[in-house]
């Protein structure tokens, strides 16, 4: 019976060794693969950044270089020579139906950022109505 225990440990034992050598084995080639992949993908990061950047880069160039000369030759109504002239910011011109109290006001703004139009410091959203207590003359 001892003999019997005996196998049986010794039929455990080489059971793990076998399973053990199977996972360093796995682990050996999970790294050999990943070492392959990660070479694989650094040449295809090279090639993009080599090749296809720029030729990208120079197609977005030829596209929108004359649309923005086209944009900054046109003639900019109601831009007074003070003013700098930002492609990216909208200005709005206070008129009758909108922010009427701030025509002619030194302190209005009137650019429109992320789609939010700021009126002036004091105001941001603008006043109620046809008057404002902050306002002064544009003219000195």
């Amino acid at each position: 019976m001892e003999d019997w225990s005996n196998e049986f440990v010794k039929s455990i034992e080489a059971t793990v060794i076998e399973v053990e050598k199977f996972f360093i084995d796995a682990t050996e080639e999970f790294n050999h693969i990943m070492d392959d992949l990660t070479q694989f993908s650094e040449e295809i990061a090279e090639e993009v950044q080599n090749k296809l950047i720029p030729d990208l880069d120079q197609f977005l160039n030829d596209i929108f270089e004359p649309i923005l000369d086209i944009y900054l030759d046109l003639e900019l109504d109601g831009i007074e020579e003070e003013e700098t002239f930002d492609p990216f910011v909208t200005y709005v011109h206070p008129s009758a139906t909108q922010n009427p109290a701030c025509r002619g006001c030194n302190h209005y703004h009137g650019k429109i950022y992320g789609g939010n139009l700021l009126v002036c410091g004091m105001h941001p959203l603008g006043v109620e109505g046809d008057s404002c207590p902050d306002w002064e003359s544009d003219h000195d």
